[in-house]
């Protein structure tokens, strides 16, 4: 791949794969192709959920409320309600042990806040609050982001069309993700990103951009 290409490695935690808390239907499907993708890019960064006991989107936090239900909060936002996860310093937390990517440059944190739900890599769920990634990847000088992890309908989603606003050329590697389509999630979530020219491809489409793999034994 070229020195202008990041892969981006979303939410790769146990409690999105088999047996974690919000576990994705076959999330853990993404683990093999996300391993052989690394092994062709010099950049790669991961996202990892961390949110504190007591979050905003956690159906626990809204007496009377069940998990996927969606409620209206103070400011006007729509807010999906799920099963606490990713509790910061827990091991529904941490980046699955799979994951062999030893180059990984930076890890995003974010829904880290109590009080503000974050999807995107790029800015929380208010749409005003940076994380800052864009500017890391302008002034290191990226111009195409490749998003692969969990979920297509929620982070993966989000976060690739954050990166088309922020200017990007950006590629979501279909078979490298996984979603969890609530209510016709996963429509919406791939009309939206085809409206905002976000590309698809499969990872021996992408396998076949490179010319040699790098070497990353072990993560």
């Amino acid at each position: 791949m070229s020195q202008t290409d990041i892969l981006v490695v979303v939410d790769v935690q146990n409690d999105f794969l088999p047996g974690g808390a919000l576990a994705v239907p076959d999330g853990g499907a993404v683990v093999a192709p996300i391993n052989a993708l690394a092994q062709h890019f010099a950049h790669v960064i991961l996202t990892q959920d961390w949110h504190p006991a007591g979050h905003i989107s956690f159906a626990s936090s809204h007496v009377g409320r069940a998990p996927f239900e969606t409620v209206t909060l103070a400011d006007g936002r729509p807010q999906v309600l799920w099963p606490d996860h990713c509790l910061q310093g827990t091991t529904g937390a941490a980046l699955s042990q799979g994951l062999r990517i030893r180059q990984a440059e930076l890890i995003i944190r974010k829904g880290y806040r109590t009080s503000l739900d974050s999807y995107s890599a790029f800015v929380e769920a208010d749409a005003r609050t940076p994380t800052g990634l864009a500017g890391y990847l302008r002034e290191r000088g990226f111009t195409r982001v490749f998003v692969t992890g969990l979920a297509t309908d929620f982070c993966v989603a989000w976060t690739a069309l954050d990166a088309r606003k922020a200017g990007f050329a950006t590629v979501v590697i279909v078979d490298a993700t996984r979603g969890i389509d609530a209510g016709g999630s996963m429509a919406a979530a791939w009309a939206a990103m085809d409206a905002a020219r976000v590309a698809r491809m499969m990872t021996r489409d992408v396998l076949a951009l490179s010319i040699e793999p790098r070497a990353n034994s072990g993560r």
